[in-house]
Formats: C-alpha cells, structure tokens, sequence
C-alpha cells in the first residue's frame, strides 16, 4: 500500500487535533505559510491540506483572522439523533473517497466524519473491504442505464456513457474494481451487467461472446479510470495539470523526438500539439470496440 499524499497527511494530523478537540471551534488552525515552514511542503500542497478539511467542513476562512475551526465541527456528518445506518456509513465513505481517494479512506476516518465511534461503524461494517465493496456498489447504481432505447448498439453506446460518467464522479472506484481479485457480490453491478446482456440477447452472438464483450467494455472504462485517477493524483501532488507538465516539458520530448529516430513522431511535433485527453479517447476507443462487436454479429449471423 502506497503512502496517502503528503497533504493528506497534513490534513489528517489537523483533523486528529480538532476530532480529539485538542483544536476547539473557533481555534485557529495553521496558516498555509506555518503548514510550508512546520512541514517542508511547497505552498500548493499546504493550500491542499486545507482544502480539504474546509469541504470536510471541519475549517473555514475568517477575514483578518485565518483558518479556523468551523462550529461543532466533531458533530459532523449525522443529525443529532439521528440512527446511525449502513446506507449512512456507505454514504460517508464516498464523500470521503471522492475527496481524498482510498488512501484517505479508514474505518476512523468515517467514524470521526460522522461524529461516532470506530466501534459503532463495525455493527453496520465489519471491515473496510467489506465497506468499499459496498462503496463500489453504489458507483454502478449511478451507472444503472434503466431500459434505453434502439438497436444493441446505441443500448450499449448510453450504458457504457453511464459507467464512465460513474467512474469521473468516483475516480476511486478503479483502485477499488482493481483491488477485487475475484467477482464480488454486488448488486448494482450485476444489474448492470444484465443491462449489457440484455442489449446483446437479441444477436448472433453466443451466451460466452455476449460476456466477453461485456468485460471488454467494462476492461477499457476501467483502464481509462486508473489513468484518470492517477491523473488527479499527479495534479494533487505537485499543483501542475496535465496540459501545464506537457508544456513545462514538451521541448524535451521535442529535443528526443529531432535526433531522428522517431520519424512518425517527429510529425506531430510538426502540427498542432496532440492533446491527450480522456473524454476523448474514451469516444474513440468505445466507437472502435463496438465496431469489433458489430463485426463479431455479422461474422456469426453469416
């Protein structure tokens, strides 16, 4: 397991300090400067840092006065009196994902944003892994296409939009699809899966290529997930985009690609920039899968 990014890091040890309530609301909390000086971190990562416990709500910026601890923040995440749930637990976990990606994620992190004990999580959760098989559940509810309209492949075209579009809002659920060695039981996924089957059923195709293209469709989304999430990870890190690394560096791609040796290379070098994009490969890449199923049809209608 890879160490969590050093501003979550730096955000967990604040968020230990006001949880413990060692930091009282209204405390001030270290400044982005204290953060750079205290930790050795460049300023992007200490703005990072609290940027995360502000959309945590446990921090919030006060004029002429700094970040500070945001009122009841330990009493966070449930209505008081509310019962504590699986669906509220599972819930939690994705927010918490979705901001600071599985690394961040603990059983302790949950209970402390939903302002309970670790203990009282387990009576609804044995275990992380069960929880982010629950979590991973709830990504491909989102990604559920219903019924669509048209042929097999406009059917196929609407549900694998759908699961991309899952994967973007959740750029965890690749590290989570690739940390299950084997099938999981998950409902929602399995609805999913029917809805594929389904827009095959009609075909040519056999009981094993309609599967097949079906973990076809589900390999590639995933792929493109892992690189998105790595992506964000990168832009976390080090505060550059994509765009901006390419450009910081693409002279010495361009140094590389002149010495001759790469003739098909040199030739994108020669117009416009190619922009890597993953919306757009996406697109790409989807059109020429299901061109390869629509060859697959008439291969075994013939």
């Amino acid at each position: 397991m890879t160490d969590p990014a050093p501003y979550l890091s730096i955000a967990a040890g604040i968020r230990r300090r006001i949880m413990s309530g060692e930091l009282a609301p209204g405390d001030r909390v270290s400044s982005t400067r204290a953060i750079v000086r205290e930790s050795g971190v460049a300023m992007a990562t200490a703005t990072k840092a609290l940027g995360v416990l502000a959309r945590e709500g446990l921090v919030r910026a006060v004029p002429g006065v700094g970040t500070v601890v945001a009122e009841a923040a330990p009493a966070r995440g449930l209505e008081r009196g509310a019962p504590l749930s699986r669906a509220a637990v599972v819930a939690a976990a994705v927010r918490i994902a979705d901001t600071e990606g599985l690394a961040g994620l603990s059983m302790r992190r949950v209970a402390a944003g939903l302002g309970t004990s670790t203990m009282a999580l387990y009576r609804h959760v044995p275990n992380k892994a069960e929880l982010v098989r629950l979590m991973t559940d709830v990504g491909f509810a989102e990604a559920d296409p219903g019924r669509p309209d048209g042929d097999w492949r406009a059917q196929l075209t609407y549900s694998t939009h759908r699961l991309w579009g899952a994967y973007r809002a959740h750029p965890w659920m690749a590290r989570a699809m690739a940390s299950f060695s084997r099938p999981e039981p998950m409902p929602a996924a399995m609805t999913y899966t029917e809805s594929v089957l389904r827009a095959l059923r009609g075909t040519s195709l056999g009981a094993h290529q309609v599967m097949l293209a079906h973990l076809t469709l589900v390999a590639f989304v995933q792929g493109l997930g892992l690189a998105m999430e790595l992506e964000g990870h990168a832009l976390q890190d080090t505060g550059v985009s994509n765009d901006a690394w390419m450009e910081r560096h693409g002279g010495r791609f361009a140094a590389i690609v002149k010495r001759g040796h790469y003739p098909v290379l040199t030739t994108l070098f020669e117009h416009e920039p190619f922009a890597m994009d993953l919306d757009s490969l996406f697109g790409f890449g989807l059109d020429r899968l299901l061109d390869g199923i629509a060859v697959s049809i008439r291969e075994t209608s013939a």
